[in-house]
């Protein structure tokens, strides 16, 4: 059913078209299991890891590992599960396939199983396999390599209605994305025409006034308003209390609009200082960038630390995140004997109550259907 309005009466072809169209919507999430004995000394038989929220057809969902069965009966199984975490519109009739991979990212079939069509809710149920594969298979396959695997799960829903873009005739003009970002980087790479330098504990920056200031309204008030006379002699800003490589990472953001790639232990770092520093700049989207980061990097060493984080600078996503992470079979507990923990209980014994009242609410019932 073409989109009302797709083209203007005197056009012969639209340049665009949509449909709705009644049928399957599958999506996929690829979990990464890192440091898997760990896991199985950590999360004894019964208790679970659950994954980070990911979207299938308007939907929050999480896949839930069991590193030594959920029964007692299948502690030499690892067992895995699909919970349906948010859905606007209500239960949905669903089914899983989950995959161990190989290391080709390929699944590996005698290890790929759906289940039935089952009905998911919030709240409700959770559907998957008590016996997926053996910890015995795995531990002695090329599938574990460097203490780690991959499973895949596809989140299979059939009669849903979704919107599908059709092709159409090519126009005769392409206009491309923006690229302004690439020009203001280039800017900053050629160090040409800085007014401003930046002493950030011992180490020297120079940028941009007029960038700075239409990036942060923080910086515009220290170089272009009242604030500047008692900020900056000469345009020379001294800053001690903020680590040379978080700022030379937050100029990099003001000038491209993106965060450079570095390796996940020292992305998930970056990402708690650099919050704090755009929070103290009033930069919004980075903020959001660090705050989307840390919740897919939520691990029982960083839990209690990143919650505080959430709190202190009030990103309440993250936060969100991290009590939900706390809810996982096990989490609490293993959380409670770091000294993250202890720096959480000292720094903010108000959020302490707030957690133990939320955590006391019944956790998900959960129903599930063997191999």
């Amino acid at each position: 059913m073409p989109a009302p309005g797709s083209a203007a009466a005197d056009v012969d072809e639209p340049r665009s078209a949509s449909a709705i169209v009644a049928g399957t919507v599958t999506g996929h999430h690829l979990l990464h299991v890192e440091g898997y004995s760990r896991t199985k000394e950590d999360f004894p038989n019964g208790k679970c890891v659950k994954s980070c929220p990911f979207r299938v057809a308007g939907r929050s969902w999480r896949v839930w590992y069991f590193p030594n069965g959920e029964r007692s009966q299948d502690a030499d199984y690892i067992a895995i599960f699909l919970s349906l975490v948010e859905s606007a519109t209500g239960p949905v009739k669903a089914r899983a396939k989950f995959s161990l991979m190989d290391q080709d990212d390929e699944p590996v079939p005698p290890h790929t199983v759906s289940t039935n069509l089952y009905e998911f809710s919030v709240q409700g149920t959770a559907w998957g396999l008590y016996r997926f594969i053996t910890k015995e298979f795995l531990e002695a396959s090329e599938h574990l390599k460097d203490e780690c695997f991959k499973i895949m799960c596809d989140v299979i829903i059939p009669g849903e209605l979704h919107i599908e873009e059709r092709a159409t005739a090519s126009p005769f003009v392409v206009v491309p994305p923006s690229d302004m970002h690439k020009h203001f980087g280039d800017f900053l790479a050629a160090k040409d025409g800085f007014d401003v330098t930046f002493q950030v504990a011992g180490e020297t920056f120079r940028a941009h006034r007029h960038i700075l200031a239409a990036r942060s309204p923080v910086f515009k008030a220290e170089l272009l308003g009242a604030m500047r006379e008692g900020t900056a002699t000469g345009y020379c800003i001294r800053i001690d209390d903020l680590l040379p490589e978080v700022f030379k990472v937050l100029l990099h953001f003001i000038y491209n609009d993106w965060v450079p790639e570095m390796e996940v232990q020292e992305e998930t770092v970056m990402a708690q200082h650099l919050l704090e520093a755009a929070d103290r700049y009033d930069m919004q989207r980075l903020k959001l960038i660090c705050e989307e980061k840390l919740c897919n990097y939520l691990e029982v060493s960083m839990a209690a630390t990143t919650l505080v984080l959430a709190e202190q600078h009030n990103c309440q996503g993250l936060k969100d995140a991290c009590i939900e992470f706390l809810k996982s079979p096990g989490a609490l507990e293993a959380v409670m004997a770091t000294d993250g923990f202890d720096h959480l209980t000292k720094t903010c014994p108000a959020l302490v109550k707030e957690l133990m009242f939320k955590l006391a609410t019944p956790l998900y019932k959960r129903k599930k259907v063997g191999t």
